[in-house]
């Protein structure tokens, strides 16, 4: 009806253009994540202002209670807004909610931050979940050293995100991650298959297209 957001959603299940079922594969290796630890989501959406520009609709489909969503979506015109409707779809389904490099709207959206490399983006800190990105042991150095409690190190796997360019692989990213000094979840190219590649070590799988 008139004024009904393409996001909205019901009873657990959201409508909107493009929409597709996700990974059922993803969505039940986080089922047994989840049994695991209880500290933090094992499943991440992560927003891009290019692959999945409108996110709201892809996060109102999370898992209740299971999942976790960084918006970035960098220098988009609706950034704000989009963090607002997101904030407000991760209340309702008990979802974590981070922002990258930006602790005032992360502030403005009660959520938590998401640091680049392990570097906060300015002096200001904010209490509550910290997550990190990573690509290399210094990385995830740092990224402990800021406070962060989860660090997401890519790419895993080949990406659409970064097409063409080389990929840890599973054999270096268990290494990197089993001598990481703080829990580290997996980014790119991750699905319902290639997740099952990864340590059970793995704290937590980052994905785009397999969760939009």
């Amino acid at each position: 009806g008139r004024g009904v957001p393409a996001w909205h959603f019901h009873a657990g299940f959201a409508t909107g253009p493009g929409t597709r079922p996700m990974d059922l594969r993803l969505l039940a290796w986080g089922r047994t994540m989840a049994r695991r630890r209880h500290d933090l989501p094992p499943l991440w959406l992560f927003t891009d202002s290019v692959r999945l520009p409108d996110p709201r609709p892809a996060a109102a489909r999370l898992p209740i209670g299971m999942a976790g969503v960084v918006l970035r979506h960098d220098s988009h015109p609706d950034r704000v807004a989009i963090g607002r409707d997101l904030g407000r779809i991760c209340r309702v389904r008990r979802l974590a909610l981070v922002v990258a490099g930006d602790v005032r709207l992360a502030a403005a959206l009660g959520a938590g931050v998401h640091l680049r490399g392990g570097r906060w983006p300015g002096v200001l800190r904010r209490k509550g979940i910290v997550t990190s990105s990573a690509h290399a042991p210094a990385d995830l150095r740092r990224a402990r050293r800021n406070g962060a409690m989860l660090a997401f190190l890519s790419p895993a796997f080949a990406t659409a995100s970064h097409p063409g360019e080389p990929a840890l692989g599973a054999c270096r990213w268990a290494r990197l991650a089993v001598r990481a000094p703080l829990p580290v979840a997996a980014l790119g190219g991750i699905d319902g298959d290639s997740v099952r590649r990864l340590p059970r070590r793995c704290g937590g799988a980052g994905a785009i297209g397999a969760l939009a």
